[in-house]
């Protein structure tokens, strides 16, 4: 079992919101012993000195497909399912190497992928995944032109969702997701820009399908997360039961409040149409998914202030798909435009963790949390371009105990 006592540098406390200096960290093989302000002692340990550097847990990203290798979901849905995975496992990479060591998928990733990370066949962050996104006919997860009269339900790697409709067809939907392994349920519940048919405004599956799919997911211990723009379909899932509100760029004062009460958790996604308003349509984006972008890149930010003056917790999300997941660090800049620097990295660490239920084994540096650890060159709450730029300022990445990168020389 490889050892490590990490000295001289400075320790971010997400909770905190601040360095603590005179710090050490002791790490036994995939886990964090301990944590000290006095030296610790280790006969074992190989120690490495940080010059003064900081050390801070690995960033969490609570909204991704992984599976997404293109913009357009309808051809990536039709690659045939090794080359899917296998482009999936290059996402994964890239993502690990911008210092994201654990993130959720909100479509599209199965169990098999999650295994193979922990089986160490690639490098790539902690997957938490829903499986298949649940979508109504002409819906978010349906894909097929006006013209495509094919049947929709084909289980393709490459596909983030499936299409279903009415109460047992969700009920058997949810039941069969959990089945394959699906630690939440995720919903479309209201129009989407990828999509053809759906206008924003579109409203996803009656009240008492999602009623029953938070009841298929509250029956086996987990949440529903939800796709949803508009004021009017967040306020209604969350009167529905829905605990993760995906998205939320159109949500106003009253519902952010009562969302609050309900104890949900939003996931902003600015990143996803900054990157789409950049090169969606040179990437593949339909002409009218294009023209779609604007309605809701335009409240993004709006969302972030009201959401935050309300105190609902908010998670980092970005939702980035095929050529566009090079922008994944981009979404700190665009809330930083908004919210308090502090808030952002909980956002990234604390508030993840919870989502993810790994609350005290991720987005922390504390004894028995996974040693998924980040050292900066610098002070990410003086600067939060230090998380930026594709881990040029990481000098380590380091996941369950093992070096990813490291240039601390």
């Amino acid at each position: 079992m490889t050892s490590y006592l990490f000295t001289n540098l400075r320790l971010l406390d997400p909770a905190r919101g601040e360095l603590l200096g005179g710090m050490e960290v002791l790490v036994e093989g995939d886990r964090i012993k301990e944590v000290s302000d006095r030296p610790i002692h280790s006969d074992a340990a190989q120690r490495v000195d940080l010059g003064g550097r900081t050390l801070m847990p690995g960033l969490i990203d609570a909204h991704v497909h992984v599976v997404a290798s293109m913009v357009n979901l309808a051809a990536n849905s039709e690659l045939p399912d090794s080359l899917a995975t296998l482009r999936a496992t290059k996402v994964m990479t890239g993502m690990l190497m911008r210092g994201f060591t654990t993130v959720r998928d909100l479509g599209g990733a199965d169990l098999g992928l999650a295994l193979a990370v922990e089986d160490g066949l690639f490098d790539g962050p902690r997957l938490v995944q829903c499986g298949k996104s649940l979508g109504q006919t002409g819906g978010h997860s349906d894909k097929r032109s006006r013209f495509d009269h094919r049947l929709p339900e084909v289980r393709r790697a490459g596909a983030l969702g499936r299409v279903v409709d009415g109460v047992e067809g969700i009920r058997l939907a949810a039941r069969e997701e959990i089945k394959a392994g699906a630690q939440f349920i995720k919903i479309m519940a209201n129009g989407g820009v990828a999509s053809p048919n759906d206008p924003i405004h579109a409203l996803g599956f009656s009240r008492d399908e999602i009623r029953t799919a938070v009841e298929e997911a509250s029956n086996a211990g987990t949440y529903v997360a939800a796709h949803l723009y508009t004021d009017e379909a967040i306020r209604r899932a969350v009167e529905c039961g829905v605990h993760s509100l995906e998205h939320c760029n159109l949500i106003q004062t009253p519902t952010a409040e009562l969302a609050v009460k309900a104890g949900a958790v939003a996931i902003p996604t600015l990143a996803a149409y900054e990157g789409l308003a950049r090169e969606g349509a040179a990437l593949g984006l339909r002409p009218e998914s294009v023209a779609k972008i604007e309605t809701v890149r335009r409240g993004g930010l709006e969302s972030l202030d009201i959401m935050w003056r309300a105190g609902l917790p908010m998670a980092y999300g970005s939702d980035l798909l095929g050529g566009l997941h090079k922008y994944q660090s981009l979404e700190f800049e665009m809330r930083a435009r908004v919210l308090p620097v502090r808030d952002i990295i909980a956002s990234a660490t604390l508030v993840g963790a919870r989502l993810c239920g790994l609350e005290g084994q991720v987005g922390v540096v504390a004894p028995d949390a996974w040693a998924d650890l980040l050292v900066v060159d610098g002070d990410p709450f003086a600067d939060i371009g230090l998380l930026q730029h594709d881990g040029a300022h990481f000098a380590a990445i380091i996941r369950g105990g093992r070096f990813i990168t490291n240039r601390l020389g």
